[in-house]
């Protein structure tokens, strides 16, 4: 899907999407997950350029995969990345916090579960650059194989989770 394609009808996905969010409260679904006693995901609060295509792209991911994400659209993403403790070297084009926790570029929402469910004492996690096949970067030939990293405010830097590149027919 061409991450550029909904140009315009943002708004009205947003209206429709926060319907839903106020009906949900409104019928008792509250932080409950309808049917569950799992508590519901936490809010993504999203930070990107005006002209990022492909964070829109990651936006809609995590939507798709049962996040309530805010998009804040700023003049320089680099001061959130530094605000939330991102280091230079694991950079992409856009930042997210969620629960305390720092998302940076193209992290699967799959991590973000784990993330959300392990909580290691980590500050965040990254996918560096914007890998082929990644959340937002998706493509219909190829997916380049990709590692999500967890990374602290003291500069400690692991591995959190490894995506195998997978290639597809035409």
């Amino acid at each position: 899907m061409n991450p550029t394609s909904c140009r315009g009808h943002t708004s009205f996905l947003d209206l429709l999407l926060g319907l839903g969010a106020v009906a949900a409260v409104a019928s008792g679904g509250g932080l409950l997950s309808a049917g569950a006693s799992t508590p519901a995901l936490m809010p993504v609060t999203a930070y990107r350029s005006a002209s990022c295509g492909c964070c829109k792209g990651w936006l809609q991911h995590m939507r798709a995969n049962g996040f309530t994400v805010r998009d804040v659209v700023v003049a320089d993403v680099d001061v959130v990345k530094r605000r939330l403790g991102v280091p230079a070297r694991l950079a992409s084009c856009h930042t997210a916090e969620v629960a305390g926790f720092a998302l940076e570029g193209h992290v699967p929402a799959a991590d973000v579960k784990r993330l959300l469910q392990r909580r290691p004492p980590v500050t965040g996690i990254a996918v560096p650059g914007m890998p082929l096949g990644s959340p937002g970067m998706e493509s219909a030939f190829a997916k380049e194989p990709f590692t999500v990293m967890a990374f602290t405010r003291s500069g400690a830097i692991t591995t959190f989770s490894q995506h195998p590149q997978v290639r597809t027919e035409p």
